[in-house]
């Protein structure tokens, strides 16, 4: 299974990077890779369906989150918060972990504001230039579903499904 070649984002710098071969079964399903670049204009219409609210007017990546454990048959961020759309609703989701495997949730700070934040699937750990970043596969990365690296500098916590 492969996904396309995406765009990485390091500051103002974008680098073409070929994704990773998934060749275990975890979180991370088919049907997650099969909506790979569905972007939140282009595909709106697809992406209101599956996400259930609309991507041009919601910050969806909570959304995306909980659409693939949907079809995995696994509890969403709903399980455990009264806000399943706030990227923070899955710091009290499944176990606390230290170290990421592929398939683990990350959760990242965001914006200015205290309830803001980002989260999607860990792919993998990479160093740039002294820093270490995780590449994550997400909804509403760049308006689309994509992998991008995001800095640990702003992790806010690691959950896998228990």
């Amino acid at each position: 299974m492969f996904l396309p070649s995406c765009k990485i984002s390091i500051g103002d710098k974008e680098v073409v990077s070929s994704p990773p071969v998934f060749k275990e079964k975890v979180i991370i399903s088919d049907y997650a890779e099969t909506l790979f670049g569905l972007h939140e204009s282009k595909d709106q219409k697809i992406l209101t369906d599956i996400l259930g609210v609309n991507p041009v007017l919601t910050e969806w990546c909570a959304a995306f989150v909980n659409a693939i454990l949907r079809d995995q048959g696994i509890p969403g961020s709903e399980s455990v918060s009264e806000t399943p759309l706030l990227a923070r609703s899955f710091l009290d989701w499944g176990e606390k972990v230290e170290e990421p495997k592929r398939g683990d949730l990350v959760i990242f700070e965001r914006g200015t504001e205290g309830w803001q934040g980002h989260v999607g699937f860990f792919i993998n750990k990479t160093e740039r230039h002294g820093k270490t970043y995780y590449l994550v596969l997400g909804g509403n990365q760049g308006n689309e579903v994509s992998i991008d690296l995001y800095s640990t500098e702003k992790l806010l916590g690691i959950r896998r499904y228990n």
